[in-house]
């Protein structure tokens, strides 16, 4: 199997669409929800994942539990998620939030908030937070129909949205294509969304970003909480004046166990004041998104 790859993409054209209330620029922001299913030795895994924590690698010995990488994770889901969570309900804001199915199974409270707030959308992310390219495609299948079964059991909704951890396979796709799913965001090629063919069949590939990611914070891309706001401003002025000749979407990804934390979660607040007054500015889910551009842009 391959995946062909495209260098022209739009080729500086992409379709003239409109987002709904007249929007220009849609702002999709996605809070991962993976705590609780990283890979841990009290699951059965050799090592203790420190994956975007301030934990220190290396400190704790091969083959012995990280409590401190643990209790990290913790943070996010006990009190990142909340900080977060109560953010977005204040302003009236539409989350994807991209959940590991085993994250919600250990976090009855949240999936019981999900559940009441239809607002927001349930993207899955894998049952464990899991390395997709290292799965065969057996087990890849496995993987995503457990997280489908697992967070419509937990929310009540079916994901039709799928990203995986950082990257997935030549094979992901296709897996996604037999299990009904709408869109991937195992996608950085564009600014917008763009259609694909798999098997023969068009299939829509959402954008995602590890520029406008707080995962720059937890591996010390950037130093501050003020850096990250700095790229998100940064971004927003330029996106913000592009979309006044082209539409433009703009995808700003968060962590529980990053943002969550108060020094960094000041950062976020400040950004959505800065957004909050433009009215150009179209606030979505990103299946919301996947759906309108459904249908102002058919696959072709």
């Amino acid at each position: 199997m391959s995946l062909a790859r495209d260098f022209v993409g739009y080729a500086g054209q992409p379709p003239d669409v409109t987002w709904p209330n007249g929007g220009r620029l849609a702002l999709v922001l996605v809070l991962n929800i993976e705590e609780g299913a990283e890979p841990s030795i009290p699951d059965g895994d050799p090592a203790t994942d420190l994956a975007l924590t301030d934990g220190i690698p290396g400190e704790v010995a091969p083959g012995m539990r990280d409590l401190v990488a643990e209790s990290l994770f913790e943070y996010g889901a006990r009190a990142g998620v909340w900080r977060i969570w109560r953010e977005a309900e204040a302003r009236g804001l539409a989350l994807t939030l991209s959940c590991c199915g085993r994250a919600l199974e250990r976090n009855a409270p949240i999936a019981a908030a999900i559940r009441a707030q239809p607002r927001h959308e349930v993207q899955a992310h894998g049952h464990g937070f899991r390395r997709h390219w290292t799965l065969s495609e057996a087990e890849q299948e496995a993987e995503i129909a457990r997280a489908v079964a697992s967070l419509e059991a937990t929310t009540g909704r079916r994901p039709l949205g799928w990203q995986s951890r950082y990257s997935p396979t030549v094979a992901t796709r296709t897996i996604l294509r037999r299990h009904g799913f709408l869109y991937d965001a195992d996608f950085y090629a564009e600014d917008l969304p763009c259609w694909t063919r798999v098997d023969g069949a068009p299939h829509l590939m959402m954008p995602h970003s590890f520029v406008l990611n707080d995962n720059r914070l937890a591996t010390a891309k950037l130093g501050t909480a003020d850096d990250f706001l700095a790229q998100l401003a940064a971004a927003f002025r330029v996106l913000r004046a592009e979309a006044r000749r082209q539409p433009r979407m703009m995808v700003v990804s968060l962590h529980a166990r990053i943002s969550g934390q108060p020094a960094r979660f000041d950062a976020l607040r400040r950004f959505l004041d800065l957004v909050a007054d433009a009215p150009e500015v179209w606030q979505a889910t990103r299946l919301d998104a996947a759906r309108h551009w459904m249908e102002q842009v058919p696959p072709p």
